[in-house]
């Protein structure tokens, strides 16, 4: 029986004690990036929070939000509660969609990021992201990519990358993969938690169709449908997720990261690490967020503050 009240025993890691643990994985890493790089690196830009509240408050006929949302709901049912308002709109999704787009193609970059992404360049491991915004490509001056694919859909670009080069497959090397759609397709970009339902549906298709494939050598892994798409990076990988707050409204990658989990204990000859790198938090739904983190085979790493995060086990 588990005792809430008896404290784990707690590691604080230094900056060096990271870069240890990604030089010796280095060959087999892939890194996972959430808004928190933007937070850090581009604070001028507008958080994705205040822009669902403009878009609440341009498409609501309901009372206006001034400066956050309500705690309790979710940032998909955010939308979703927009959306219902206006679902018997023609082509409203769709209309949001560029509305986001739009807005995100005036964000600024920050080359200051780049102690990050040319750390990560030289390693030649490929970057997953949740965020649809294109600052990362902009920043390492990357150009857009695809990989050929016959189930190609505006809808799931999921064989689209940004990288300096082009790819043979995936894990082939350094490029910039988007799980929950990119600005450069707004029909992909996912806000609402049914539209994450599709990306789902799509995966399980994918998945389970020569599953045993997934992480053989590359003759075989391309009888897989997943192979020219990002989430053959996923079972193929080591993860080490950064900046991604992983709260219980991103459904879509814990979902992934369940599954994951699974193939491997199906497949233990296939087994990647994980890591998951966040300040050290005190509060009570950390220890949940942690929890799942472990039972889906992700190591927790705990650092002091943020310029351990962006900066110091970058030099």
């Amino acid at each position: 029986m588990i005792n809430s009240n008896t404290p784990s025993k707690r590691e604080i890691l230094t900056a060096s004690a990271i870069q240890e643990i990604i030089e010796q994985h280095k060959s087999q890493l892939s890194f996972v990036f959430g808004n928190g790089i933007n937070r850090y690196f581009s604070k001028e830009n507008i958080t994705w929070d205040k822009l669902l509240i403009e878009l609440w408050n341009k498409y609501s006929k309901k009372a206006k939000f001034e400066n956050q949302i309500f705690k309790g709901i979710s940032f998909t049912e955010f939308y979703d509660a927009i959306d219902i308002q206006n679902t018997t709109k023609k082509n409203f999704s769709a209309t949001i969609q560029k509305d986001v787009k739009n807005t995100m193609s005036l964000w600024k970059h920050n080359d200051d990021q780049n102690i990050i992404l040319n750390k990560i360049r030289a390693l030649n491991a490929p970057i997953l992201t949740t965020n649809f915004d294109d600052l990362i490509p902009k920043s390492a001056q990357l150009k857009p990519y695809k990989i050929p694919y016959k189930g190609f859909s505006d809808y799931y670009p999921w064989n689209c990358y940004f990288s300096d080069k082009k790819l043979k497959n995936p894990i082939d090397g350094f490029g910039v993969w988007y799980l929950n759609g990119m600005i450069k397709y707004h029909r992909s970009i996912k806000l609402g938690l049914s539209q994450y339902m599709g990306n789902v549906e799509r995966v399980r298709k994918m998945m389970y169709q020569n599953r045993g494939a997934i992480g053989k050598e590359e003759k075989l892994a391309k009888n897989w449908n997943g192979y020219p798409t990002w989430l053959h990076i996923i079972f193929n990988k080591s993860l080490f997720i950064i900046g991604l707050g992983l709260e219980e409204n991103e459904v879509f990658f814990r979902w992934l990261l369940i599954e994951r989990a699974k193939y491997f204990k199906a497949f233990p000859k296939q087994k990647k690490d994980g890591w998951y790198i966040t300040v050290k938090k005190e509060d009570d739904s950390f220890l949940g967020k942690k929890f799942f983190l472990e039972s889906v085979g992700i190591k927790v790493l705990e650092v002091d503050n943020y310029e351990t995060i962006y900066k110091h086990i970058w030099q």
